[in-house]
């Protein structure tokens, strides 16, 4: 008696996946377990996308999308981001204000989500998911730790990497006043010894505007070690905004910076 063999199709496969839950794959893999060709895989995964049952935001990448994400159109950015990151060999860590709502630091919930990576990388645009890719020098020098997800494991910065990176990119973080509001939830996570360690993979600068910014919100008392590494490494006095005009009439000795902008924090 014959018997007929059962040839998986796309649907089938995105299923088995989920039961063993994983939810990332590449248009490869459609292809080898269904046998098919890169057209035919395709436009299965072209049917599976319009039945909201998959997405990928990246050329081959492909996500599972759960019924609870289902008006999401994606998974959220922390679900892919490190299995897409691992599948283009691409060192990476989430930063501003993203790597922020780790640290419990949620008074602004981001727009988009913030990753570091080494060299310039289109944006990711997945359904109301959007991510941005910010090149970072010396990103494997920077600190970083590990927090879980639903589906793994995700990098992200320090407290005091992210405190760090939140004044040397405040224009990707909404502002200085936005910065100084961030900086005055994220200071009971910051560890003032570490700030200092923090601040020597970035330009001396940075290090002159985040200690003023703290001292500024209250938060002097983490910033003793700053101004130590200040002293001994910032050799001139630069602007708190650097692309507003230079008011040398206001100038904080302690920090050698030239005060050229008035910061509100949202306390």
């Amino acid at each position: 008696m014959k018997t007929e063999s059962h040839h998986l199709n796309a649907r089938e496969y995105v299923t088995s996946l989920a039961a063993r839950g994983r939810y990332h794959f590449s248009s490869l893999d459609v292809q080898s377990a269904l046998g098919v060709s890169a057209h035919a895989a395709k436009l299965a995964l072209n049917r599976l996308a319009k039945q909201k049952l998959v997405a990928s935001p990246a050329r081959g990448f492909y996500v599972i999308v759960p019924p609870e994400y289902s008006a999401l159109g994606c998974l959220p950015a922390d679900q892919f981001i490190p299995a897409l990151m691992k599948r283009v060999d691409l060192p990476y860590y989430v930063g501003l204000l993203s790597a922020a709502q780790y640290h419990g630091a949620a008074h602004h919930r981001p727009q988009e989500f913030q990753v570091f990576v080494e060299k310039s990388r289109r944006p990711i645009k997945c359904g109301a998911v959007r991510v941005v890719f910010i090149v970072r020098k010396n990103l494997k020098q920077v600190a970083v730790e590990s927090f879980n997800t639903p589906r793994g494991t995700i990098s992200a910065s320090t407290p005091e990497a992210t405190a760090v990176d939140l004044v040397g990119y405040h224009h990707h973080a909404g502002g200085l006043d936005q910065v100084a509001t961030v900086l005055s939830e994220l200071a009971e996570r910051i560890d003032p010894e570490k700030l200092a360690a923090a601040a020597s993979f970035a330009p001396a600068p940075w290090a002159q505007r985040l200690g003023y910014l703290l001292e500024l919100v209250g938060e002097g008392n983490k910033a003793a070690s700053l101004k130590e590494y200040v002293r001994e490494h910032a050799h001139q006095s630069v602007p708190l905004l650097p692309s507003a005009a230079h008011d040398q009439s206001r100038r904080d000795k302690n920090w050698k910076l030239y005060v050229n902008a008035d910061v509100e924090a949202e306390l």
